[in-house]
């Protein structure tokens, strides 16, 4: 039997080898979104989600995956806590594909995405540990014939007054044949030992990924083994029209080449041959349906749109009437690029189908898509088909395919050349960066009024390709026809402004685009908070003082603001000679990030020295973690937005590699100092959230200089490696 086995049902217990985990059935694929639509009830059975060896070890099974935000580690947190385990003890791992068991209850499937991965399962782990810890309990207390209320557990010990003591490992068997509480007692906050400690937890994940032992799809080298690349259209929506492959099939290794639908695959032993079969390739490609407009069109095209009102998202007051009251009226644009995610593991993936059943095992972000991908793919009901999820390099944004097109071009390379020949699909780094599947080119057109020293008027017209069109993610996420990934963070502004609209044109780009770290924050977040700025430097406002006066309904903005000016030490410091500061905040993803960026300028651009960063993301499970991924996406924003874009030539992208892609160098990255705000709020994402805030601070902090804030990034053009 296996998890996917459909005989077993949601209680039903599996030992695999010296541990225990639970099988359960996979829904028919007609049923999936059903279930996703519906609120199930939260499945809190240890053993489902715990693997307790003889040895005492607890291995939390993870159903977000771990591509560096640190899931292996909050879910083990969280566990630990109420299992009162010892740390020691903890152990991590991925759930497999099954999406009745393992669904993101943020989404209703199982997927990792939107900085949801604590949000989502802080109760519901802490309820895993706290009914695993009462089954132990109940189960020693029988083997030692005394009542269950007198046996503690400390540090992974259990323990009775008679000085009895056991390790879990003794009573796992038993306990996992016990009825699982409805709902077992959880701790007060005053007695965590490990959620919001600092120091006291280390991740999970870093010892194995510094010495080599981490396991990544690109590890994977089966005997029978096919790799396989495919040649794709210089431009996208390109198709073959005819390839001569005789040159390819000479090369040493090369096994066969197949046209498939995204075009021609090479099939080799081994990745230098099919590349070198690939290059040997002669095709002839059809551009009759290719986008075949570059940059400078696409520019022209919406800055044209960006002068007309779009469709109207939100309004407040009256805008119109208000800028013609005159006073200082302030018009600007600003335009964000296409932005590649550029992930250190460019996508790949194993696929082996019998003609009977599929097993894959990837870097998968979202298992349930492609579960259902692969079995329209292949025919096959959903219980033939087996996703493993392994580690996955990075990903931000990258493997979180709403179109399933990694799946799906997976399944076709692998039923072109038939059962039983198992395939690993590579894409090299220019496949990766020319292939698309990039942030969205985005304008947003700002007006806005200000009259006696008050902003009385804000308006906000936005140019955009939505991300969600054409997916299935589109019945469920539109509003009103429009994509709300596009607006979010323009439409519904922190700042109390009385006449206000946002409206916007959706437009269609032969380019496909995807959710990028931060999604419609890291532009919306760019616009609102640069053009703040420039509205209260207008009214004579200083920039914390005059955000804060408009915040009063948003505490938690104003909160993190005041943390963070306080941290920088805003009113007092003196920042050296050619030297300026920047601020801003923005809530995104259900957390609050308020930065100052201190900066000066050079031949190249600006150089930012220090980043001053604060966070309110409700309960801090691992605060060592929320400051690395504060670091993280602050180093992550500042390299894309000096440097990064991915630029269109007649249709056909320009940059494949770090070599005219630009990232942020070791050199350049600032000195980071971060102050989580303390909340008894329920935890919220922080994977994201610490990207939008710093263009728009260092663009704040360029006009203090006197350069202006750039209106088009990336902030140094055509920079090269």
């Amino acid at each position: 039997m296996t998890v996917h086995d459909t005989k077993l049902s949601r209680r039903t217990l599996l030992k695999a080898g010296t541990g225990l985990v639970i099988g359960a059935y996979v829904a028919r694929a007609d049923k999936l979104f059903a279930q996703a639509a519906a609120q199930p009830k939260v499945n809190i059975a240890p053993n489902t989600f715990l693997i307790i060896k003889p040895d005492s070890t607890v291995t939390v099974l993870c159903k977000q995956i771990e591509f560096g935000q640190g899931p292996f580690t909050g879910f083990a947190t969280l566990v630990a806590e109420e299992l009162d385990a010892d740390w020691s003890q903890m152990r991590a791992d991925h759930a497999p594909s099954n999406p009745e068991l393992y669904k993101n209850l943020a989404f209703g499937l199982q997927g990792t995405g939107g900085s949801t991965a604590i949000a989502n399962a802080y109760l519901q782990m802490r309820q895993v540990g706290a009914a695993a810890r009462q089954m132990l309990v109940a189960a020693a207390a029988e083997a030692w014939q005394v009542p269950a209320g007198e046996i503690g557990i400390e540090n992974g010990v259990l323990k009775h007054a008679s000085g009895k003591e056991g390790r879990f490992g003794e009573f796992a068997d038993k306990a996992m044949t016990l009825p699982v509480p409805a709902d077992p007692k959880l701790k007060d906050p005053a007695n965590f030992k490990f959620i919001g400690k600092e120091g006291v937890v280390k991740r999970l994940d870093s010892a194995d990924k510094s010495d080599g032992k981490a396991f990544y799809t690109l590890d994977i080298n089966e005997p029978d083994m096919l790799t396989v690349v495919v040649a794709r259209s210089p431009k996208f929506g390109g198709t073959v029209k005819s390839f001569d492959a005789t040159a390819a099939r000479a090369v040493p290794g090369v096994v066969d080449v197949k046209q498939v639908p995204t075009g021609v695959a090479v099939y080799a032993k081994g990745f230098w041959p099919a590349k070198m079969g690939r290059e040997a390739l002669k095709i002839v490609w059809d551009d009759s349906k290719a986008e075949k407009r570059g940059s400078a069109e696409l520019l022209q095209q919406f800055r044209t749109l960006s002068k007309t009102p779009g469709k109207l998202v939100r309004a407040e007051g009256k805008f119109e009437e208000s800028i013609a009251k005159g006073g200082r009226v302030i018009e600007t644009e600003y335009v964000f690029p296409y932005l590649a995610h550029a992930a250190m593991e460019p996508l790949n993936g194993y696929l082996k189908w019998d003609g009977q059943s599929v097993y894959a095992r990837y870097g998968c972000q979202f298992p349930t898509p492609d579960h259902m991908a692969f079995s329209k793919a292949f025919g096959l009901p959903v219980d033939k088909i087996k996703i493993d999820v392994v580690l996955a390099g990075g990903s931000f944004g990258r493997r979180a395919q709403q179109s399933t097109h990694q799946a799906i071009e997976m399944a076709e390379v692998a039923k072109a050349i038939g059962p039983g020949k198992p395939i690993k699909l590579v894409w090299t780094r220019e496949d990766d960066m020319r292939g698309g599947y990039y942030r969205p080119y985005s304008i947003h057109r700002m007006r806005g009024a200000v009259r006696d020293g008050k902003i009385e008027a804000w308006s906000d017209t936005i140019v955009s390709q939505s991300i969600m069109k054409g997916s299935f993610f589109e019945a469920v996420m539109f509003k009103d026809g429009l994509d709300p990934t596009s607006y979010e963070g323009s439409h519904d502004i922190p700042y109390e402004v009385a006449n206000f609209r946002c409206d916007m044109h959706q437009v269609d780009v032969g380019v496909p685009v995807l959710w990028w770290r931060s999604v419609g924050h890291t532009h919306t977040g760019y616009a609102v908070e640069a053009f703040i700025d420039e509205l209260l430097e207008a009214a004579g406002k200083d920039p914390v003082e005059g955000r804060l006066e408009l915040l009063g309904k948003k505490p938690r903005h104003a909160g993190v603001l005041k943390a963070v000016a306080e941290l920088a030490d805003w009113k007092n410091y003196k920042v050296p000679a050619g030297r300026a500061r920047g601020v801003a905040v923005v809530e995104s993803f259900n957390s609050f990030v308020a930065q100052v960026v201190e900066l000066s300028m050079t031949e190249e651009g600006p150089k930012v020295h220090k980043v001053w960063c604060a966070v309110d993301c409700g309960v801090a499970v691992n605060p060592d973690i929320i400051r690395a991924q504060m670091e993280g996406g602050i180093g992550f924003a500042l390299g894309h937005i000096l440097y990064a874009e991915q630029t269109l030539d007649a249709g056909a992208p320009v940059s494949g590699n770090f070599d005219t892609y630009r990232s942020l160098r070791i050199n350049e990255m600032p000195e980071v100092e971060v102050a989580i705000v303390k909340s008894n709020e329920k935890p919220t994402g922080v994977g994201e959230p610490g990207v939008p805030p710093l263009g728009p601070a260092v663009a704040n902090a360029m006009a203090k200089l006197g350069v202006g804030r750039p209106k088009q990034l990336p902030i140094v053009p055509g920079a090269s490696a």
